[in-house]
């Protein structure tokens, strides 16, 4: 199965923020969502990845207002919670989310989940890196 479309979560996108490997997102999908929770979290901090997201001009962000309860019973932090409702309404979209307790919840639910390491090697794959 082939995925063009994702949400991503805040841990993914500072990993490859700070590791300089944040280009491997656009090449790899033709759509990347943000959670707003997400972008807040990635934006709060002070340091390369919230400053390097803000000019991202592939990212969307997409104002999330409600949990699905179904997610929310996972108690699962805020950006978790919002990728993960935004996947399940959203069924052509994957969620990239590293976090073990969301990657199961969305197992559970159906949502097709990727972590940064799948991502990876993913980018190695299609030739976009020589090695992870």
């Amino acid at each position: 199965m082939s995925i063009n479309r994702v949400i991503i979560n805040s841990s993914p996108l500072i990993v490859l923020l700070k590791s300089q490997q944040a280009q491997l997102i656009p090449q790899l999908f033709t759509e990347i969502l943000v959670p707003s929770g997400v972008f807040e979290e990635v934006t709060t901090k002070d340091d390369v990845a919230a400053t390097q997201l803000p000019s991202m001009s592939w990212i969307q962000i997409v104002e999330v207002n409600t949990i699905a309860p179904v997610v929310a019973a996972w108690d699962l932090g805020k950006g978790e919670s919002q990728v993960l409702s935004l996947a399940l309404k959203n069924s052509d979209y994957a969620a990239i989310v590293d976090d073990r307790a969301a990657r199961r919840c969305g197992q559970a639910l159906g949502v097709t989940t990727i972590g940064t390491g799948g991502l990876l090697i993913l980018a190695k794959r299609r030739g976009l890196i020589p090695s992870i």
